[in-house]
């Protein structure tokens, strides 16, 4: 028996033995831009995932990164164990990275040459504490095989191009929209629960304009009981 392992004999570990985030804050990060571009995506051809080890050279183990969150385009959906990007056929276009204490390093300087090399053609940071970066979203797009900063409009704006999407930052909390439309990206849960209380304030609404229409109309029947009344007792000729 041959002690050489094929290439198609190597199992790709699942794990790169770190914790899944660094606080609290940091992993809710992570979960709710996953959550915002699933329901953004739903449906449509777009491969998205969280913190899974994507692997970039076939039969080298040590050959991966785990990126917070990215979004592949043009690729089949659906729960994966791991991402080899020689069986996918093309890597990531577009990656978010949650930055903390922990992180801050890797994710300014290791992982940026990384992306650029495997392709990654856009590429954003954002720090939920402000204590990490400055300022505290940055994105990158790249340009001639090298990163280049997006800069911000005059609002503060940056804009994702590959994903038709613009990120700012509103009291220190990432808001994305929809490039188009402006509107707010929300995760599935936030968009069910706006929907509910759009549905109880158009229900209480309708409801205080039935209980207004019937509170006047019982005053105009009020008042025309009132000139009855008088007609009737009005003076009698002499």
């Amino acid at each position: 028996m041959s002690l050489v392992q094929t290439v198609d004999q190597i199992e790709y570990p699942e794990s790169d033995g770190m914790p899944l985030g660094e606080t609290d804050l940091h992993r809710d990060w992570m979960f709710r831009i996953l959550e915002i571009l699933r329901l953004r995506y739903r449906g449509q051809r777009v491969y998205l995932a969280s913190d899974l080890l994507v692997y970039y050279e076939e039969g080298d183990l040590t050959k991966f990164v785990v990126p917070d969150d990215f979004v592949v385009k043009d690729c089949e959906p659906g729960r994966r164990r791991t991402f080899k990007i020689w069986e996918e056929g093309k890597g990531p276009d577009v990656v978010f990275e949650v930055t903390s204490r922990g992180s801050r390093r890797e994710d300014q300087e290791t992982k940026p040459e990384l992306y650029a090399a495997l392709g990654v053609k856009e590429y954003f940071s954002y720090d939920p504490t402000a204590d990490y970066l400055r300022p505290p979203l940055q994105g990158y797009r790249l340009e001639r095989g090298r990163y280049a900063r997006i800069e911000p409009d005059e609002a503060g704006v940056l804009r994702c191009e590959e994903l038709d999407i613009s990120l700012r930052l509103e009291e220190g909390e990432l808001v994305m929209c929809d490039g188009r439309s402006g509107d707010v990206l929300r995760t599935e849960a936030e968009a069910e629960r706006m929907a509910r209380d759009a549905e109880r304030t158009a229900r209480d609404a309708a409801e205080a304009a039935r209980d207004a229409a019937e509170s006047r109309a019982a005053e105009l029947e009020a008042e025309l009981q009132r000139l009855r009344e008088e007609l009737k007792g009005g003076p009698r000729d002499e």
